[in-house]
């Protein structure tokens, strides 16, 4: 039998690899991963303690906030916090950066971008909810955190993943060197290597977009839903349609299975409706890694450089052949 590796002796190993680290990112890394066993813990038992519904406030994008919304936000500040690695974070749950400015993260090396818990309006009706991060170095640790440092296209980042909280609660990450995933299992309290080197199919049968807005988006991307909707000559379908309204969720099962993933402009949002800081990037930096692509319909994602916390954008995102058939009819 296999010796079982654990994200920390993993994280570890990668760190040996590069002769000049010095354990900051790592150390990091098990922040967020200890994070998340919390907010994992929490989520298993919201049907049982007061954590289920809203608080009764929205967010700054003008969305209804979930008890566990905060609760997660609170856990991976706390621990970035407590680490020292990180200088500030820029969350989906707060307007502005929050600066880290406790004595061990004053001269944090890292910059975090984060959606705490996304999917969090199916959290009411056990369905997989997850948290999507982003990892960038600082230039100058001399000086003050402001937000400007975090406006630089998504392919300075020096790390990026995902915990997904479903069926098992499962962390996929990425520094550049490919992409693993790690289950956690609840006997021992650790993540362990369960999906090594992830690669996505270069093309798929699952298409994941909300129809429900489809009289509201570009003639382009009707056409592309048209074209998955079609019948073969056996009067087969060719593809199949799966939304579940978690951004992480219908991701990873794409990743896995091959599919895209789509979240166009339409008339009711010009600009898109997804986060480019602490959604969209980090997600398609894990997809190009694993071998697929995501792009904005036009712009490949990591290009695109930010110039607001929770700027927005479309976007397709999943196996290459599949993202590159959608922008073909966007550019009819």
């Amino acid at each position: 039998m296999a010796k079982i590796k654990t994200l920390t002796e993993f994280i570890t190993d990668q760190q040996t690899l590069n002769p000049g680290a010095k354990g900051d990112l790592s150390r990091l890394l098990n922040d967020i991963a200890i994070a998340s066993k919390i907010v994992h813990r929490e989520i298993n038992k919201a049907g049982l303690v007061d954590i289920l519904g809203e608080v009764g406030q929205e967010n700054v994008q003008g969305e209804s906030v979930k008890k566990l919304d905060l609760y997660a936000n609170d856990q991976f500040i706390a621990a970035f916090k407590s680490g020292g690695e990180c200088a500030a974070v820029a969350s989906e749950e707060n307007e502005d950066i929050v600066i880290l400015d406790g004595p061990n993260s004053r001269n944090g090396k890292y910059l975090v971008s984060i959606d705490p818990l996304d999917g969090s309006s199916n959290i009411d009706v056990n369905i997989s909810v997850g948290t999507i991060f982003s990892v960038l170095q600082r230039k100058d640790t001399s000086k003050t955190v402001t937000k400007e440092e975090f406006f630089v296209a998504g392919k300075e980042q020096v790390a990026s993943g995902y915990v997904i909280y479903g069926s098992s609660t499962m962390l996929v990450y990425t520094t550049g060197n490919g992409v693993n995933g790690f289950t956690l299992d609840p006997s021992i309290g650790e993540f362990c290597l369960s999906h090594p080197n992830m690669q996505t199919p270069p093309t798929g049968g699952i298409y994941s977009v909300n129809e429900a807005n489809l009289n509201i988006m570009s003639k382009g991307v009707k056409k592309y839903i048209s074209f998955c909707q079609q019948i073969d000559k056996n009067k087969q379908r060719t593809h199949t349609a799966r939304f579940m309204g978690s951004l992480v969720a219908d991701f990873h099962r794409n990743l896995i299975k091959g599919g895209i993933y789509i979240y166009p402009k339409t008339t009711a949002a010009p600009l898109g409706r997804l986060r480019l800081l602490y959604e969209c990037a980090p997600l398609a930096w894990i997809a190009e890694e694993a071998g697929g692509k995501a792009t904005d319909g036009t712009q490949r994602i990591l290009d695109i450089v930010p110039t607001d916390l929770h700027q927005r954008t479309p976007y397709f995102i999943g196996s290459t052949q599949m993202v590159e058939k959608a922008e073909s009819y966007l550019n009819e």
